[in-house]
């Protein structure tokens, strides 16, 4: 071979490396937090996976029905996450209820007497409560959660601390007010009083400078770090230029989760009982937090989303679109913090049909709300009136909540069809009862419930277009839509098929697939190829998920 003949084949063989490395590259599939679904745990009631925290600060007095520590810890959500059980629900984040240290008393109200099982009364913002477990068990949480692809969202209490007791000091009074109780009948008096009897108020709206109370401090002392806490809120304050008043000492603490542990969010208790210049603020020191994190861990930053804040204003649904209505004044609370909001009335809505449902979240989403979101729920921990509470509809609740524009929040047991009615248990203790293990175990009912809601997660985690995308109806009858969720080179499409026949089906599904594009339906398993803009399948379900291979 000559000289010139060996030329040509090396540029052939290196046009043949070229073309080889061309190759497009299936885009991964990114994850957005308008589309999330994320599981939301009591803490104290998911699993007990460490038995030797279940009685500390001795809190053994006889309790009501449900209203005493059952157990359960962090350590309990890692066993289940090491299973596998978060993944094969398609779960991408973790939502837990507060796992600082709460007071170590209790109180009496009215319906026996009650621990702070559920997180939501402080006592030290800067320890986690022993009985949930300890800061190298949120560590290896967080790692774990990571690295599985799933975040981490705790729960943010600035409003109040927790009640006053034998054992709990009160803060200083000028950390907190006793009284007025809240009449709720305006704006003012939704802020500036205590939610109830014996919680007291953070008084958040102080901006005066303000000691240490000296019941921390001496605490502190006691566990051998009052210094190191003492000179890393100097440095906060320094950095921030923040006053040293209360809101920030606390918002100093929380945002210590952050910068020491990587957690990616925080849903944000009793948002509308301060005013909502706290929550702008709130968010300026998360995000400087996280940027913190990312520039010290930077092999263990996900990826560019930013830090997410969900708020509950309580009573906010997605149809008041942009502004809470106190009466005698409108908040827009998506311009004071928050990326999100609980949304409080899906849980009603569900009882419309899919369409009706589904094209106006999609819509109000997508327009009025556009670069927000809202999180949907048919039960959780404080509503009363969930939708279906007796747990008559577990299949069709799924449905609904894991297809429906927005984010969806699983309350846990949702997935098993956990009784929300408990026997002896009153008050929202009936809502919180323990997660119904034994249940799968046992009940093969349960199992296919179980299934169902495995199937919607895993697809709706896998493609961002189910609950961040653009719905179109492509048929009514039998009912056919689409989802299409674009952002930069990345686009995603599904057609879902719903209250379809059994057996022998046959889907139009538009213009979404072209015609020759092989597709599967997740529920089933099964492939199809596209013809004539339809596909045709034969499954056991009343129901295709639509995905292209």
């Amino acid at each position: 071979m000559n000289k010139i003949n060996l030329l040509l084949l090396s540029f052939l063989l290196c046009g043949m490396t070229f073309a080889q490395k061309k190759k497009p590259v299936t885009p991964k599939t990114p994850f957005v937090w308008e589309g999330a679904n994320v599981y939301f745990i009591v803490t104290d009631r998911f699993n007990n996976g460490d038995k030797t925290n279940d009685h500390t600060f001795n809190r053994n007095k006889p309790t009501g029905k449900l209203r005493g520590f059952e157990g359960g810890d962090i350590r309990g959500i890692i066993q289940k996450l090491d299973e596998g059980y978060f993944t094969n629900l398609g779960i991408n984040v973790i939502w837990m209820t507060p796992i600082v240290e709460q007071i170590h008393d209790g109180v009496d109200e009215g319906t026996g007497f009650t621990y702070a099982f559920h997180g939501y009364w402080t006592r030290d913002w800067s320890s986690l409560d022993p009985s949930f477990g300890t800061k190298k068990d949120l560590a290896e949480l967080v790692q774990k959660a990571h690295a599985k692809g799933i975040r981490i969202m705790l729960d943010a209490v600035i409003n109040h601390t927790g009640p006053v007791t034998s054992e709990d000091s009160v803060y200083p009074s000028d950390w907190v007010r006793t009284s007025p109780k809240c009449t709720y009948n305006s704006y003012d008096t939704y802020i500036n009083c205590t939610l109830v009897e014996n919680l007291p108020d953070v008084k958040t709206e102080s901006n005066e400078n303000t000691n240490l109370p000296s019941f921390l401090s001496n605490k502190w002392k006691n566990e051998g770090r009052y210094e190191k806490e003492a000179a890393s809120l100097d440095a906060f304050f320094v950095k921030t230029g923040f006053p040293r008043a209360p809101k920030y000492y606390i918002m100093k603490w929380l945002a210590d989760y952050i910068t020491e542990f990587g957690i990616d969010g925080y849903r944000v208790d009793t948002a509308k009982h301060t005013t909502e210049d706290v929550w702008a603020d709130f968010r300026k020191v998360c995000d400087m937090a996280f940027a913190e994190y990312k520039k010290n861990n930077p092999k263990k930053v996900l990826d560019d989303n930013p830090f997410f804040t969900v708020g509950e204003v309580y009573g906010y649904n997605i149809g008041n679109k942009k502004f809470y209505d106190f009466g005698d004044k409108k908040v827009n609370y998506f311009e004071n913090g928050f990326t999100g909001l609980i949304n409080f009335d899906f849980r009603n809505e569900a009882k419309m049909n899919y369409e009706a449902l589904f094209s106006k979240y999609s819509d109000i989403l997508h327009n009025d709300l556009k670069g927000n979101t809202v999180m949907n729920y048919i039960s959780s921990h404080d509503d009363g009136y969930p939708y279906d509470k007796d747990r008559e509809r577990p299949f069709e609740s799924g449905t609904k909540l894991l297809l429906a524009p927005g984010i969806s929040q699983v309350y846990y047991g949702d997935e098993t069809a956990r009784p929300l009615n408990i026997e002896g248990a009153q008050g929202d203790a009936t809502l919180r009862s323990n997660m119904n293990w034994n249940d799968l175990d046992n009940n093969r009912n349960k199992k296919e419930i179980l299934a169902h809601w495995q199937k919607l997660g895993q697809f709706r985690k896998k493609h961002p277009a189910v609950g961040a995308g653009i719905h179109n109806q492509i048929s009514g009858g039998p009912y056919v839509f689409s989802r299409i969720y674009s952002k930069g080179k990345y686009t995603d499409k599904v057609v879902i098929g719903l209250d379809l026949n059994k057996g022998q089906k046959n889907v139009w599904i538009g213009s979404v697939f072209a015609n020759g594009t092989k597709v599967r339906d997740a529920y089933s398993g099964k492939t199809a190829v596209v013809t004539k803009s339809s596909v045709t399948l034969n499954t056991d379900f009343g129901i295709v998920l639509l995905e292209k291979i």
